[in-house]
């Protein structure tokens, strides 16, 4: 039985992970994984707790406590808390400005980095976040970091309703101890400053097909009896 495929979408705030990420899961028939999503889920559950997100000791006695389950829906792996998905309140404004806090804490990137890696017991992934490629699965031979100019970032997060620091908050993704926001070995990178979504999700599904067929091939070839 193959391994499961996993595509790796790297990227700075605002580069359109989640949009590329959802149509090329769509259009490949795979599963798609919001890394992004968990972080805010025990950014949310700290909270929502009375956890102070500045203190690395408590945010990770409650990484190590909170009760959780992969599941996954309608062809998306979501993180319960005690059963319940928090798909609204994980994308308010106190709870992005509390995200940087606990993902910089280094045992609760090993614990989601071991919680991430086991959705591939659902099958082949689309995978977004900000160390897929160089800590999840940096195994994975499809790798794609995305970017933008700040000034289209900003743009984007504006027409969302949404008002942040990208600047700081890439600099605190890059300057973190552990799996900094980095361009992963290997990693195709891709500027979509002047690229519609469809356009970005268009480059990186040839460029996966390619992979696959090239794979294919040479999967054919070794299979072939040697000729006399």
């Amino acid at each position: 039985m193959e391994k499961p495929i996993v595509i790796a979408i790297d990227g700075t705030s605002a580069s359109g992970k989640s949009t590329n990420a959802k149509r090329v899961a769509q259009a490949l028939g795979y599963i798609y994984v919001d890394t992004g999503a968990m972080y805010r889920t025990l950014a949310w559950y700290c909270l929502t707790h009375g956890i102070n997100v500045q203190d690395a000791k408590a945010v990770t006695r409650a990484c190590r406590r909170w009760k959780t389950e992969l599941r996954c829906v309608d062809g998306q792996v979501r993180l319960l808390v005690d059963g319940y998905y928090p798909e609204r309140e994980i994308r308010t404004a106190e709870v992005s400005m509390a995200v940087p806090h606990v993902a910089a804490v280094p045992a609760v990137r090993r614990w989601m980095r071991r919680k991430q890696r086991e959705c591939i017991r659902f099958g082949n992934l689309v995978m977004e976040g900000r160390d897929i490629g160089t800590n999840v699965f940096p195994e994975t031979e499809f790798k794609y970091y995305l970017d933008a100019n700040l000034e289209e970032r900003h743009r984007r997060r504006a027409a969302e309703g949404v008002q942040e620091n990208l600047a700081a908050r890439d600099q605190q993704d890059s300057q973190r101890a552990v799996a900094p926001l980095m361009i992963p070995l290997g990693a195709r990178v891709i500027n979509n400053s002047q690229l519609s979504p469809e356009q970005t999700s268009a480059i990186i599904l040839e460029d996966i097909r390619k992979r696959l067929a090239a794979r294919a091939t040479q999967t054919s070839d070794a299979c072939q009896p040697p000729t006399e």
